[in-house]
């Protein structure tokens, strides 16, 4: 086995911010890939996107009305109305059929191009709607003067033609992919999402679909795979379940087998000092360089990253079997490294300060995650409530909770 950091207990084990420390730095963002743009939401773009047209591409109306001159409408009243000519009637995705002239107007929807020689848009309540449009006899009372530009959205206005709109990094929202389908594109270069294998692996183990084992007393269903999964779809990325390996190394080995072809590898459980966890000497065999064994933290002191040659060099994260272990360990150190993988920046929780409510005797030395709900203090901060015991395996102490309080070591 390669030489490993924090391979041996006690004050060999690694410090948490360490720990999340070599994980970050052992991982980069995976080559891009080309979706078309409806497929593309959530991914990291990794090209800056130019607009070939300024946007709008001609001078719009931004409001249903009647498009005229100021001049033509100038000290407009309720008691000194104008009337004008109606010349044309253009409705969005239509374009004028001749100009506005020296008392003349053209009735205009919402976004519609602007005719030439107007340059205002009086809105439709300041005026009595029209009568006979369409024919030589079309008019039109307005009530309210517009100045010049008012009410018109210039060509260009929003973006000009060259500008960059969107630049390499960003993550891809709605918005986003509004601005990307505006200035033609139909397709997006992104950063590609990892797909990640999940290995969980123990003879005590059975699918959920083998429930009666457990209420027979002789097995318990692996949550962890089925909580990991749902993790790694929160995280927009692919999970692989590979199944659950029995505890010998040929059961490993095959199920590792199947890991081929992904981008990451995250196990459960195995790696310990048993007599019947073999993963640390399957993944030896597969040529695994482990990085470290052990972190000061608590869930999760049982955690192990490193690269599997035999697989690509992919990296392994090897989780605790707890299950709050496993779910809070892939929280604060595989989640924040598969979203670099993925491209983003920003790839750690948001963090807030909260008062915890009740007073609590911790190990020094350790990195503590307690599972809180958050409330709202009357001063108007947040205090954090204990959802029951800390045990690493209660689960419903997890489902309960909205929030990880940190006390560090």
């Amino acid at each position: 086995m390669p030489r490993s950091e924090g391979r041996h207990a006690g004050a060999d084990w690694l410090p948490f911010a360490r720990a999340r420390e070599i994980v970050l730095g052992e991982v980069a963002p995976l080559p891009a890939e080309s979706r078309v743009l409806r497929d593309a939401l959530g991914y990291v773009l990794a090209e800056d996107v130019a607009s070939p047209v300024d946007l709008p591409p001609w001078d719009t109306s931004a409001m249903d009305g009647f498009a005229t001159r100021a001049a033509d409408v100038a000290g407009a009243s309720e008691r000194e109305p104008r009337t004008l000519r109606v010349v044309d009637d253009v409705a969005a995705g239509h374009f004028p059929a001749r100009p506005v002239g020296p008392g003349e107007a053209t009735r205009i929807m919402t976004g519609a191009p602007v005719p030439e020689g107007a340059d205002g848009v009086v809105r439709v309540e300041h005026t009595d709607g029209g009568s006979g449009i369409g024919t030589p006899e079309g008019r039109v009372r307005i009530v309210s003067d517009v100045d010049a530009g008012k009410n018109v959205r210039r060509s260009g206005e929003d973006v000009r033609r060259g500008r960059t709109v969107l630049h390499a990094g960003r993550v891809l929202r709605a918005a986003e992919l509004g601005v990307a389908a505006a200035v033609g594109r139909a397709r997006l270069e992104v950063v590609r999402r990892p797909t990640v294998a999940v290995l969980t692996s123990g003879d005590e183990l059975v699918e959920v679909e083998g429930f009666a084992e457990v209420l027979a007393g002789r097995k318990i269903v692996s949550s962890s795979s089925y909580a990991l999964a749902a993790q790694l779809a929160e995280s927009g990325m692919e999970a692989r379940v590979l199944g659950i390996a029995r505890d010998t190394t040929a059961s490993l080995r095959e199920h590792l087998e199947r890991a081929r072809g992904c981008d990451a590898l995250i196990t459960t459980a195995g790696i310990s000092v048993g007599e019947h966890d073999y993963v640390r000497e399957v993944l030896a065999g597969m040529g695994a360089e482990v990085r470290f064994w052990r972190v000061r933290a608590r869930p999760g002191s049982a955690f192990a990253f490193g690269r599997v040659a035999g697989l690509g060099g992919i990296p392994w994260f090897g989780l605790p079997g707890n299950p709050v272990s496993t779910l809070v360990t892939f929280e604060l150190l595989v989640r924040p490294a598969l979203l670099r993988m993925a491209g983003r920046r920003a790839v750690f929780p948001p963090v807030a300060s909260a008062r915890l409510k009740e007073a609590l005797s911790l190990r020094h030395g350790t990195t503590h995650f307690l599972r809180v709900r958050l409330e709202t203090g009357e001063d108007g901060g947040y205090e954090a409530a204990l959802t029951g015991t800390q045990s690493s395996g209660a689960l419903t102490s997890m489902s309960a909770a909205d929030g990880l309080l940190v006390v560090s070591e």
